[in-house]
């Protein structure tokens, strides 16, 4: 553990270098879409919706805790242009390009920069709190609300559905797993926040 934590502090502190200039601030915007398009890819479809079970409302959620609203955001952008220009960026399991964002998982994706705004924006308010995994979580939780809120509205509308089904279909099959993430995240941005700070 001791051998790995100079090389854990020494990237944390890169990270914040990059943040300080236009070129890293861009550089860390592809690095974050990037990753975002890499955890769309482990995805799971399920029979009875249209909306997959993937990693990418994670990655979202973690490139807001990490990189802050204003950047967490524009990074969100830049994924959703990737995607509407093409590159294979969402699911497999989607439409691709343009018409994903007009699919069943449009709500989802368009709730990506908002959420990753709100979750930097949150975590970086409550830093005086005692528990940054208690910040963490509620800013994990807001970010869910808002992919989960928006997705079944878009579903709802999309669809014709009633509540009943718009809830089976576009929100209680992901609770349990929208639940794990935002404590996995609470764990990470606990840990990077303690980095910073050794």
């Amino acid at each position: 553990m001791e051998s790995t934590l100079p090389i854990q502090l020494g990237t944390t502190h890169r990270l914040v270098e990059l943040r300080r200039t236009s070129t890293g601030r861009v550089l860390l915007a592809i690095c974050a879409s990037v990753f975002v398009a890499l955890a769309a890819h482990v995805s799971l479809p399920l029979y009875f919706t249209p909306v997959p079970i993937t990693l990418q409302t994670l990655a979202v959620v973690l490139v807001g805790l990490s990189l802050g609203p204003e950047l967490g955001f524009w990074s969100m952008i830049l994924y959703l242009g990737e995607g509407a220009a093409g590159a294979p960026v969402f699911t497999p399991h989607g439409l691709g390009g343009v018409a994903q964002l007009l699919g069943p998982t449009a709500g989802f994706l368009f709730a990506f920069p908002l959420a990753a705004a709100a979750a930097g924006a949150i975590v970086r308010s409550l830093r005086s709190m005692r528990s940054q995994f208690a910040a963490g979580l509620l800013a994990s939780s807001v970010a869910t609300s808002l992919f989960l809120a928006m997705g079944a509205i878009w579903l709802e509308h999309l669809l014709h559905l009633n509540a009943m089904a718009t809830w089976r279909l576009a929100i209680a099959p992901f609770l349990p797993g929208e639940a794990y993430k935002a404590g996995t995240a609470a764990c990470f941005y606990a840990t990077l926040h303690r980095w910073r700070r050794a």
